[in-house]
């Protein structure tokens, strides 16, 4: 198709969060084109589990019976240090089941909802630089088979994922002082393809039978197939260096009779995640980030579906608000910090702990042991605290991180001139 010269909102990133904010801003009314540099269906490297929070977002985009028809989950089968936990879902404001769907499948199927409400696609565009009037974004430069294109907007929304090569060009900036992710996937065959409960190893071993700060998985697809993978936390200061193809394959032979695998592990993808809103220069006049690109993922877990559908959502009802003329510049992060900033700050403190050496393996066997206390952890952990929970967890869970935010050095989404420390994209 012609790839279209203007639009009211271009958003940049076809994702859950660029769709997600795609098909917010069609049914609003407002004109919008959602470019993406790939072409459909494209793979992204995932734990492709969808939590409760995540499940409820899809509700809201009318995909909860397509979602539900791929298979549910009951909780957590959480093990390690001698012990093996089911946990349930808490439900509560939240839907009380998960799921898990592969996201060559579950991005084209969200992108499929925005273009349904009216959104202009555009694929095999990769946005390279942007066009400025003053501090206003007047367009995006698109790398194309067909050379150069620019599609000038009014509004520019850009969820092009953790690595964000327009958030680079744009000024975002990732300090990587408080804890991120380094986690690899991939796909095998299964005789336990449908199993009831997504499984997490929270004793993950490295070749040399060490403790490593992090966690190894098993999500059921019901397709014949599980997601299996590895990640870790690190920090600048405590990077994780570690194979991960040669950790997962590890782990894979570990998990092949319990789980009944077939085969060997394929098309294995690794990723690199800002957590914790640890990334500023998020907004701009007419412009923010969302999603991944924002830095919304989970500190304890790696999960950024539910954030990226929360935050596409969120951005446009903030477009909507004050209309054209809106301001983004301040108002985009103050949203995002009123909605996460709590809870990212109390999970990147207690991320950052779990890579000291030597912690996990004598907290683990101490936290496995108490049922109760882990249900509390499943619930902090999966983001299950919402801000419709009264509760004694809830509402101890929001004491502490705005303690914690207090205390904060480098609080999430900080102002767009803190550069030090901090690594450009």
């Amino acid at each position: 198709m012609t790839t279209p010269t203007r639009t009211d909102v271009l958003i940049v990133g076809a994702g859950p969060a660029g769709s997600a904010a795609a098909a917010r801003a069609a049914e609003a009314g407002h004109e919008v084109v959602l470019a993406d540099a790939a072409v459909f269906p494209r793979d992204k490297a995932c734990g492709d589990g969808l939590t409760p929070r995540a499940i409820a977002e899809l509700q809201h985009l009318g995909l909860g019976d397509w979602v539900r028809g791929r298979g549910e989950n009951r909780g957590l089968r959480a093990a390690g240090f001698g012990q093996l936990l089911e946990l349930p879902w808490p439900g509560g404001s939240l839907p009380a089941h998960g799921g898990a769907v592969a996201r060559t499948e579950l991005d084209t199927r969200i992108r499929a909802a925005a273009l349904e409400r009216g959104a202009t696609g555009v694929e095999g565009a990769r946005a390279v630089d942007v066009e400025r009037d003053g501090d206003r974004v007047a367009g995006v430069v698109f790398a194309t088979d067909d050379g150069p294109a620019t599609i000038a907007c009014r509004r520019l929304v850009v969820a092009d994922g953790a690595r964000s090569t327009l958030g680079r060009v744009l000024g975002r900036v990732w300090h990587r002082d408080t804890a991120y992710g380094v986690a690899a996937r991939g796909y095998v065959r299964s005789g336990r393809h449908d199993d009831e409960w997504i499984s997490s190893h929270l004793e993950l071993r490295g070749a040399e039978d060490e403790v490593l700060s992090g966690y190894g998985w098993v999500f059921p697809l019901h397709d014949g197939h599980v997601n299996i993978g590895v990640g870790t936390l690190a920090t600048e200061a405590r990077p994780a260096n570690i194979r991960l193809r040669s950790l997962i394959a590890h782990y894979a032979a570990q998990r092949r009779e319990d789980w009944q695998l077939e085969g060997e592990v394929r098309d294995i993808a690794s990723a690199l995640l800002p957590m914790g809103g640890a990334v500023s220069g998020v907004a701009g006049r007419n412009w923010a980030l969302v999603g991944d690109a924002a830095g919304c993922v989970n500190p304890l877990n790696g999960e950024g579906i539910d954030y990226g559908l929360e935050t596409g959502r969120t951005v446009v009802d903030l477009l909507g608000s004050d209309g054209a003329d809106a301001d983004l510049t301040l108002a985009w992060p103050a949203t995002l910090r009123r909605h996460y900033g709590s809870a990212f700050s109390i999970a990147r403190r207690l991320a950052g702990l779990l890579t000291t050496p030597r912690l996990l393996p004598l907290a683990g066997p101490v936290g496995m042991r108490s049922r109760a206390l882990m249900t509390v952890a499943l619930r902090v952990m999966g983001n299950l605290v919402t801000d419709e929970d009264a509760d004694l967890v809830a509402r101890a869970w929001r004491l502490a991180g705005r303690a914690s935010m207090r205390a904060d050095e480098l609080p999430p989404f900080p102002a767009a001139d803190l550069r030090t420390p901090a690594v450009a994209g």
